[in-house]
């Protein structure tokens, strides 16, 4: 009786599991869907914009922005996009384990690093580089707001002269299954030059000034594609981590109610030998 009372313990205990992993999966699925929406959304006019930007960087002699110059520097700050929790696969350790293997491939950089979300302090103060700022107060679903945040932060940090390249480090959204650690470099922008021949075309204001406020609109607007990304990629894992936990105990499930039956019919046949043992010696009486 007391390993049978043990067993439906169990399964009381891992129904109420199971109910909690189904509910993170609904509640990631719902957030993944308007992540998604989002991100699709804004992806599309952020490639529209580095397109606008890569002709009229064409369309112009040379260019004095700031934003699209190289420089000649071995200052890295590696952005890294974490979530804002766990239970979401191996979502944040791939991460933390892309930045391990660009940090181990460095040579002669100086490598420092800034933290979108709030997962795994520990962790990445394990990478042995500067966390020059933290941005943990990312909400599921990022704003413009937020984006605009992080954006003027990276900017003055190029601006001032205290880093000569940036590059974010984030999880690709590649499909339901499969998402994967890719870098991409924000500042100096790469559309600088374009790789066209010059454009014959009347520049309202002068190009100057719009090269100047095209590439601030093109910083915000790949830095939040890249934040959704991100959050999309985190929900998705979440969802499908949520789905195999769920799985798991219901095969739990089904083997500890196996054990409570072979458990039960063994107790059922002790009792049917002592009756009949018993009924015998009666008999003999």
């Amino acid at each position: 009786m007391a390993n049978m009372r043990a067993i439906r313990n169990r399964i009381k205990s891992i129904e109420s599991t199971r109910q909690i992993t189904r509910s993170m999966r609904m509640v990631a699925a719902s957030k993944l869907r308007r992540t998604q929406d989002r991100w699709q959304q804004l992806s599309d006019f952020s490639r529209i914009s580095r397109e606008v930007l890569q002709k009229l960087c064409a369309g112009m002699e040379n260019t004095k922005s700031p934003l699209l110059q190289p420089r000649e520097g071995g200052r890295l700050c590696l952005v890294l996009f974490v979530g804002n929790r766990g239970l979401c696969g191996a979502y944040n350790t791939a991460i933390v384990k892309a930045a391990e293997e660009r940090i181990a491939e460095a040579a002669g950089e100086e490598i420092s690093l800034v933290v979108c979300g709030r997962w795994g302090r520990e962790q990445i103060a394990a990478l042995g580089r500067p966390v020059l700022c933290v941005f943990d107060s990312l909400s599921d679903n990022p704003t413009a707001e937020e984006a605009g945040e992080i954006a003027d932060y990276l900017k003055s940090l190029y601006l001032e002269g205290k880093t000569d390249r940036i590059v974010l480090l984030y999880e690709h959204y590649r499909s339901a299954l499969t998402q994967e650690p890719d870098f991409l470099q924000l500042l100096p922008m790469e559309s600088a030059g374009g790789g066209e021949s010059k454009l014959d075309v009347i520049f309202e204001p002068d190009p100057e000034t719009l090269l100047d406020r095209l590439s601030k609109l093109v910083l915000l607007n790949t830095l939040h594609a890249v934040l959704l990304e991100a959050k999309t990629s985190e929900h998705t894992a979440r969802m499908t981590a949520m789905s195999a936990a769920s799985d798991n105990t219901d095969e739990l499930i089904a083997e500890l109610s196996l054990k409570l039956n072979h458990a039960r019919q063994a107790a059922i046949t002790t009792e049917i030998t002592e009756i009949v043992g018993g009924s015998n010696a009666l008999n003999q009486n």
